[in-house]
C-alpha cells in the first residue's frame, strides 16, 4: 500500500516546488494544459528534477475528489510540528510573536482559510489540538493555497498547558468570545499575543477561555450574530497587523 497522498491544485502545487521539493515524487498534468501557469510549473520541476506526466482529465477525476485544475502532485506526507518546536519558532523570530490558536476547529475547509489567511497575516505559527480539530490534508491544502506548506501547523496533547507556557514567554493570550465586553478594535495587538479563535458554533473551550489574558468580541451590526470562524480570524488577525504597523510608524 502505498504511503504516498495527492495535493491538487495550482497553488498548493507551487507552493510545494517551491519549498519542500523533496518530498514530490511525481506531479500529474491533465492532457492537453500548457497555458503560462503550467509553464511555471513545469520550469520549476524541471529545476528541481521532478518528473512530470500526463494523465487523462476524466482519470483525474476519478482519482481525485476536489477541484484539482489539471494538476495533482504524489507527496511523502507532510508533518504536522510536535509541541516541542514551538520554542524553537518563537526563537527564529526577531518580532513580537503573533501566534493563531484554533481550539476544536473541525471543519477542513475552515482550517485550509485560517492558514491562508495566517500565512497573509505573518502568523510565526498556527496551534491546534491534537485531537478533536481538523488536519492537514488534501482539502486543507487546496483551500490554503499554498499556505499549507508554508505556515507551521502545530499540534499539541494538552492546549491549556501550551497556553501557559505561552504566557510565561511574556505572550498575551487573546480570547475571542460574543459575550465579551471589550470589542477587538479597542484591545492592544501590538504585542506579542497568541489569537484563541474557538470551534464553529461553540466557541472556545471553558479551560481554554480560563486561560486567556482578555476576551474581545466582533462588533455586529447587521442581524446575525456571529461570523463563520476562519472570517473572524481574518477580521482579528489583520487588526492586529494594522496596529503593528502603526506602531512602527510611531
Amino acid at each position: 500500500m502505498s504511503q504516498l497522498e495527492n495535493v491538487y491544485g495550482l497553488h498548493a502545487v507551487e507552493a510545494l516546488l517551491r519549498h519542500h521539493p523533496k518530498r514530490i515524487k511525481r506531479i500529474w498534468l491533465a492532457e492537453g494544459r500548457g497555458d503560462p501557469r503550467i509553464q511555471v510549473l513545469l520550469e520549476l520541476a524541471k529545476a528541481e528534477r521532478v518528473i512530470v506526466e500526463s494523465r487523462g482529465r476524466r482519470e483525474m477525476d476519478e482519482q481525485i475528489d476536489g477541484v484539482h485544475q489539471g494538476v495533482v502532485a504524489e507527496v511523502t506526507p507532510s508533518q504536522v510540528l510536535g509541541e516541542n518546536m514551538l520554542d524553537e519558532l518563537l526563537e527564529s523570530d526577531s518580532a513580537p510573536p503573533l501566534l493563531l490558536v484554533l481550539d476544536g476547529v473541525t471543519d477542513p475547509h475552515n482550517l485550509g482559510a485560517c492558514l491562508r489567511t495566517a500565512d497573509a497575516a505573518g502568523v510565526r505559527a498556527v496551534i491546534i489540538p491534537r485531537d478533536k480539530s481538523a488536519t492537514l490534508n488534501a482539502t486543507v491544502r487546496k483551500v490554503a493555497c499554498g499556505a499549507a506548506e508554508v505556515v507551521p501547523l502545530v499540534a499539541v496533547t494538552n492546549l491549556s498547558r501550551t497556553l501557559e507556557k505561552l504566557k510565561k514567554r511574556g505572550l498575551w493570550i487573546i480570547g475571542t468570545a460574543g459575550e465579551a465586553q471589550q470589542n477587538v478594535y479597542a484591545q492592544d495587538l501590538s504585542g506579542p499575543i497568541a489569537l484563541v479563535m474557538g470551534a464553529e458554533g461553540k466557541g472556545m473551550r471553558r479551560l481554554t477561555r480560563d486561560h486567556c489574558d482578555y476576551l474581545v468580541h466582533l462588533p455586529m451590526a447587521g442581524s446575525v450574530n456571529s461570523l463563520n470562524v476562519s472570517v473572524a480570524t481574518g477580521v482579528c488577525l489583520f487588526e492586529a497587523v494594522r496596529q503593528r504597523r502603526l506602531r512602527l510608524i510611531g
